[in-house]
């Protein structure tokens, strides 16, 4: 797998999983942008996300709706609202400069800033800040002509791929290998807000590492953290989690998103399972292993066994711990000769007998 450099991290098998905050559509506004940048920090997130929009522009018709889902925390009841989402664009949008004092506040708490940007002007705009990286939302992954312009930019590029197919993602990164750039993370992204469980498809991730040879992301819709986890141990190089002030807030994607007391916990979660998944294969110091032997079982003499007698099932007995002939090692017992006298209830020893004819 190719690893990528973002900032000063690494994404890709064997290093942390990268774990981004996405407030580009929960955020209420500049002052509530750096609450949302303090708390990621706080909670050891590696980046934290936001939306570039200029709505007017992107969006065309009042007709096109967002639908999204909002819960009421007394009553743990849901319902279905919907509105212009060139509205819903709009109450996110914040001017060239507070982007650029975002990106410098979250500079001095010591967490990367990025965007997923829609435009040209934005591409060249947060290049201009020295972000670590740029974000293709997934209605974009069709729109060759902007893919290849961010490509040129020579830096780290993340594909949502939302719905789209895996020829529309094959395409995606040939236009970005053809421009020379290297630095792709693929980000499997189940739609809805919040996405159903029958959705989610976990197991695209384990298909997009054995098709694409760059980093994976999880991109998680769906309420709470526990898919996150499961992501993670499906093999995840990156996690992105959307992070609101309060869930219950009646706008889109804030019903799927954690609140601020949630934030530690789940970087806390993800670095533990870390720790937990270890490695491909097994060790054992030297000090573990004389614990493993200690309970493990040795070949003993379960009769007094005098010099010449040739060892049968009915002599032998197995015993803790485990520091002599090893128990599996049976067969090259049976029908050996003993050459000391061996009392009951002794460890057997290789000096001991004379194996005869090999093992049994």
């Amino acid at each position: 797998m190719k690893i990528v450099k973002i900032g000063n991290k690494y994404v890709g098998d064997g290093y942390q999983t990268y774990i981004i905050f996405e407030a580009g559509q929960t955020h209420q506004g500049f002052e509530n942008a750096k609450e949302l940048i303090d708390i990621a920090s706080k909670a050891g997130a590696d980046a934290i996300k936001f939306q570039i929009f200029d709505s007017e522009r992107l969006v065309s018709s009042r007709d096109i709706l967002d639908i999204y889902e909002v819960i009421d925390k007394k009553t743990g009841q849901t319902k279905i609202m919907s509105e212009p989402l060139v509205e819903s664009f709009k109450r996110h949008e914040l001017t060239f400069e507070q982007w650029k004092e975002l990106k410098q506040y979250a500079d001095s708490k010591n967490i990367d800033f990025f965007a997923t940007v829609c435009f040209p002007e934005e591409v060249d705009f947060v290049v201009s800040l020295n972000v670590p990286a740029i974000k293709i939302c997934s209605a974009d992954i069709n729109h060759h002509w902007f893919i290849k312009y961010v490509a040129r930019k020579k830096i780290p590029i993340m594909i949502d791929t939302g719905s789209s197919t895996i020829g529309e993602v094959e395409q995606t990164v040939d236009i970005i290998r053809n421009e020379g750039n290297e630095q792709i993370v693929i980000h499997h992204c189940p739609s809805g807000f919040p996405a159903t469980l029958e959705s989610i498809n976990l197991r695209m991730i384990t298909t997009l590492k054995q098709m694409f040879n760059y980093p994976i992301a999880f991109s998680d819709h769906s309420p709470g953290w526990d898919m996150c986890i499961a992501a993670v141990s499906l093999g995840a190089n990156m996690i992105e989690k959307t992070i609101t002030s309060d869930r219950a807030i009646q706008e889109s994607e804030h019903i799927a998103s954690i609140e601020p007391q949630e934030a530690k916990r789940i970087v806390q979660a993800i670095r533990n399972l870390e720790i937990a998944l270890g490695e491909p294969r097994r060790e054992f110091s030297r000090e573990n292993f004389k614990k493993v032997l200690e309970k493990r079982r040795s070949i003993f003499a379960k009769v007094d066994l005098h010099v010449g007698q040739i060892i049968s099932e009915k002599h032998i007995d197995f015993r803790r711990p485990g520091t002599g002939i090893p128990a599996n090692f049976y067969n090259f017992i049976l029908g050996a000769r003993v050459g000391n006298f061996i009392k009951s209830g002794t460890m057997i020893s290789w000096k001991d007998i004379e194996i005869c004819d090999g093992p049994k």
